[in-house]
């Protein structure tokens, strides 16, 4: 959230670059369907699919919805169309194997907001779908904070947010305080939820549509050598009370990785390395006339003293908050940053028990490679992280629901069989929808995030009432809110003065040291 609130000027430029930052995997998904499509008996018809649930946030049914069947590209048209970033989506029906006596059988690895979307639509849809989750009361260390959307959209129920946030303190390096949130609604909010209750109620909801949930650990997995051939997941089974795990195998056709920033689908797809940053997080309980400070409210600290490249925060939950920050460039320091995030708060926290200490990585910018054969990668897993924010359970849950999809839709609800032209559908309708989100909020840290006086700067423009409602319609609904044109052009203006400013006081700085 914190680096969104100058992101409306750079968003703008991002439209173009949307458009130009075709990565390599869309070029290899251009040339594996023209492949495809040149040995095929007859080519296949297209259709569009927005991926939308009826049952989100604009309608109320349980069903997918399908966009109208549109002509069919030929063979050497196909490869055009992708390029130009056209959606092409292969209809299951001609060239893939009907499944006889069953249904498709999909195993979901990991149980966190990702997996648990990926289990639920799966479920939901009729695929036989097997969720494994080791640590089913695990709370991963995070700052818990949602977006409004994300409550309708994943129909989430109002007692699993602990706290609705409507104000919020930007504190710069020098402890300047910015109020920032008073353009919000009166219905409008942020979440702040607890990961092990959220993770809970969306695990619990895929098993409620038929989804088997295995307390398991996930051990690797046997890559089949053709297309029909299953693929043998090894696990250690944890049932009941058990704290000795039964080896075990599972015998499913395709494989979601939700397993986290640590993956090990990602290592046994051979998916490739990634930056990564270092979140620690204390739960700290505190008296009762402390904790009412921030009953609405959470903070976000930034400075070379809380964290190099990140910012530190103090989140609100039902009866502590979490405080907490990240590094990715010099991991070794972390306490020492989480020392002077306290420190700097410490008149607010006083008398705070400490009651639970995490840390945990946290991707800084997604894998080179997001699927192979039958196997896609979601959430942490895949690397859908935002820079400079670190929000991730929105992207997590959105991505395990875009994937589940498109299996279901491949398969034809679990009567076909899939194969990588089918995920691959997910990850263009991924990268078309959120890739500029991405470059721009990487943009934004080099920016506003190297150096004290940069951080000051970027701290002063959250004073701006039109930056701010820009930034949280954007933020709370996740879209490019369209801005009136002469108030843009102001804030690009009040942007460079402020970075001017900024390299000023960075000079006289280095000039006195």
């Amino acid at each position: 959230m914190a680096l969104s609130l100058c992101a409306k000027t750079s968003l703008v430029a991002a439209a173009g670059l949307q458009q130009r930052g075709a990565t390599q995997e869309r070029r290899q998904a251009s040339a594996s369907l023209s492949a495809s499509l040149s040995h095929s008996a007859a080519a296949p018809s297209f259709k569009a699919f927005d991926g939308m649930r009826v049952n989100s946030a604009s309608s109320s049914a349980s069903s997918f919805l399908s966009g109208a069947k549109v002509a069919a590209p030929v063979a050497a048209e196909a490869p055009a169309a992708a390029e130009k970033g056209f959606t092409l989506t292969v209809l299951a029906s001609r060239n893939s194997k009907k499944i006889q006596g069953r249904k498709l059988r999909v195993a979901v690895i990991g149980g966190g907001p990702a997996g648990g979307c990926a289990a639920e639509t799966l479920a939901e849809n009729g695929v036989e779908t097997f969720l494994i989750e080791r640590k089913l009361d695990n709370a991963k260390p995070c700052g818990g904070a949602i977006p409004l959307c994300m409550v309708d959209e994943f129909q989430l129920p109002q007692d699993i947010i602990d706290r609705r946030v409507t104000k919020m303190k930007m504190i710069s390096p020098s402890n300047v305080e910015v109020d920032v949130g008073r353009t919000l609604g009166k219905d409008e909010y942020i979440g702040m939820v607890r990961r092990e209750v959220l993770d809970a109620f969306l695990r619990n909801r895929a098993q409620s549509y038929g989804a088997t949930v295995i307390n398991g650990l996930y051990l690797r997995m046997d890559v089949p050598k053709d297309e029909e051939s299953p693929y043998v997941i090894h696990y250690s089974d944890y049932a009941g009370d058990s704290k000795v795990g039964v080896p075990k195998t599972l015998e499913v056709d395709a494989v979601i990785g939700a397993d986290g920033a640590n993956s090990r689908v990602a290592k046994d797809i051979d998916a490739g390395d990634y930056d990564y940053a270092i979140a620690f997080q204390e739960r700290i309980r505190l008296p009762e006339d402390k904790m009412a400070y921030y009953e609405d409210l959470a903070e976000m600290y930034v400075g070379d003293d809380v964290s190099p490249d990140f910012y530190g925060w103090v989140f609100p939950k039902c009866d502590h908050v979490a405080v907490g920050t990240g590094t990715v460039i010099n991991k070794p320091a972390i306490k020492q940053y989480q020392t002077a995030t306290r420190n700097r708060a410490k008149d607010k926290i006083e008398g705070g028990k400490i009651i639970r200490v995490e840390a945990h990585p946290i991707p800084e910018h997604p894998r080179p490679r997001r699927t192979s054969n039958r196997v896609a990668l979601v959430g942490d897993a895949a690397g859908y992280v935002t820079k400079c924010s670190g929000e991730g359970i929105y992207f997590a849950a959105k991505s395990g629901r875009m994937a589940a999809e498109a299996i279901v839709e491949g398969s034809e609800k679990g009567t076909r069989m899939v194969n990588e032209s089918d995920l691959r559908v997910y990850l263009d309708k991924w990268d078309k929808k959120y890739w500029a989100t991405y470059k721009v909020l990487d943009i934004l840290q080099k920016v506003f995030y190297r150096s004290n006086p940069a951080r000051e700067a970027f701290v002063e423009m959250c004073a701006d009432d039109y930056v701010q409602k820009m930034t949280f319609d954007s933020y709370l609904y996740k879209i490019v809110v369209p801005g009136n044109p002469l108030d843009d052009l102001k804030l690009a203006v009040n942007t460079i003065g402020s970075l001017i400013r900024a390299n000023a006081l960075r000079k006289v700085a280095l000039e006195k040291s």
